[in-house]
């Protein structure tokens, strides 16, 4: 498993202090927007070629452990 802490920085004078793959401007929001849509991690690679395979990997650690211990304005769930 990768050390997300290793590869993700947070700089208030780079893309407006969002989390960023360390020494690019990648943010992590955009690799994980990618996830999302379905883009093969190779794809995003070659899009960003400043990044790697292990920062994908950071990327999803990251998201993981923000919804595990974050929190985010979410609709109540209607229980039916």
């Amino acid at each position: 498993m990768v050390d997300w802490q290793e590869r993700i920085a947070i700089n208030p004078a780079v893309c407006h202090g969002k989390a960023c793959i360390g020494g690019t401007r990648v943010m992590v929001s955009v690799i994980l927007d990618n996830l999302a849509a379905g883009v093969p991690g190779e794809e995003i690679i070659a899009s960003y070629p400043s990044i790697q395979e292990p920062d994908i990997q950071a990327a999803l650690s990251y998201a993981a452990a923000l919804a595990r211990e974050g929190t985010a304005d979410l609709p109540l769930e209607h229980t039916v």
